[in-house]
C-alpha cells in the first residue's frame, strides 16, 4: 500500500505545486457556471434610468426582503434607509464581487464577500421566500439526490470560492500582477 502512495506522490508531483493553478480553475469555474447568474441578478434590480442602481426596483425588494414587502403592500416608501441601503448593496455587490474575481483583482476579500452574499442569499431563500418547507429546494447531505439547490449546489459554489479564500487568485490576476509590482 505505501508503494502505491509513494508511485502516487511520484506521478502526480508535478501538479502537486499546483496551489495557483487550483486557484486558477476556482476563478475559472466561477467565470463560467456562475458570474452571469450574478449579473442577470443583478440586472433584475436596477431601477430606470442612468442612476437605477440607486433607485433599485420594485423586484429588488420583493427579491430580498419578501415579507417586509408583502407587509407595506408592495409600497416601497413604506420601507426605510436600511430596506435601500441592503437593496442597493446587494445589487452592487453582485455586479462588482463576480467582476473582481474573473480578473483576480482583492480576490480573498471578493470570495470572501461573495460567500457573505451566498449565505445571505440562501437564508433569504429559506425563510423569506419559504422555501425551508420545500425539500427539493433545500436538499440534504450525504443522501443519494445531488441537486437541492440549497445545500448541493450551494455547497459547492463556497468551495470554490473558498478556495479562493485560502489560496488566492492564482497565477494569471491582477492580484499577482500587484503583488510583482509592489517587490
Amino acid at each position: 500500500m505505501r508503494s502505491l502512495i509513494a508511485l502516487q506522490d511520484r506521478l502526480l508531483a508535478p501538479i502537486g505545486a499546483g496551489d495557483a493553478a487550483l486557484a486558477f480553475a476556482a476563478r475559472f469555474a466561477f467565470a463560467a457556471a456562475l458570474a452571469i447568474y450574478f449579473f442577470n441578478s443583478g440586472l433584475t434590480k436596477l431601477g430606470d434610468g442612468l442612476f437605477g442602481i440607486f433607485q433599485p426596483s420594485l423586484g429588488a425588494y420583493a427579491q430580498i426582503f419578501p415579507r417586509a414587502m408583502e407587509a407595506a403592500g408592495y409600497d416601497v416608501s413604506q420601507l426605510g434607509l436600511f430596506h435601500w441601503a441592503v437593496v442597493t448593496g446587494g445589487t452592487v455587490a453582485e455586479f462588482v464581487l463576480p467582476a473582481l474575481i474573473i480578473v483576480g483583482l482583492f480576490t480573498r476579500f471578493a470570495a470572501l464577500g461573495m460567500i457573505g452574499f451566498i449565505t445571505v442569499q440562501s437564508l433569504t431563500d429559506l425563510i423569506g421566500h419559504g422555501a425551508w418547507g420545500d425539500p427539493k429546494v433545500l436538499g440534504a447531505w450525504f443522501d443519494r439526490v445531488p441537486d437541492g439547490v440549497i445545500l448541493d449546489q450551494r455547497m459547492f459554489w463556497v468551495l470554490a470560492l473558498a478556495i479562493l479564500v485560502f489560496k488566492g487568485a492564482g497565477w494569471l490576476s491582477l492580484d499577482r500582477v500587484l503583488a510583482r509590482s509592489a517587490d
